[in-house]
């Protein structure tokens, strides 16, 4: 059984936001300049109890710790380079319907918007193994 691509999922930390019980949320939501109203939304929370100290409610941490790992995702495929992975998810996009992926994460659409990273990057690594025909 081929594992290549098996531990992809989860990329490494380059944005820096941290794993497990060093995650830091607050950096995700500044990264893609969510106001609380967003992580409400996102994490289907009052905007009452969007917070990022000890007392974060769990469903703010686990949905901003997926965004994170996409997030991530991405810059790898930028060869870690936070800056334009950052610029990627503000910059809006053709093939996303003209909108900017930090606007599907804020719309609610984050699942369709990691199922199109992912479709993308299985698309790029079967083209960068792709055999090609000697002329």
């Amino acid at each position: 059984m081929a594992t290549t691509g098996l531990f992809d999922s989860v990329p490494k930390d380059a944005f820096q936001f941290g794993y497990g019980t060093h995650f830091d949320a607050r950096k995700v939501s500044e990264a893609l300049r969510l106001k609380k109203e967003d992580v409400s939304h996102l994490a289907s929370v009052s905007v009452k109890s969007v917070r990022y100290d000890d007392a974060i409610p769990e469903q703010v941490r686990e949905r901003l710790a997926e965004i994170a790992n996409t997030m991530n995702l991405v810059a790898s495929t930028f060869d870690g380079d936070v800056a334009k992975a950052a610029t990627w998810f503000l910059t809006r996009n053709p093939l996303l319907g003209d909108v900017s992926p930090r606007d599907m994460i804020r719309l609610g659409r984050y699942e369709r918007l990691r199922r199109f990273i992912i479709d993308a990057l299985r698309e790029r690594d079967a083209q960068r193994y792709e055999p090609t025909l000697a002329a």
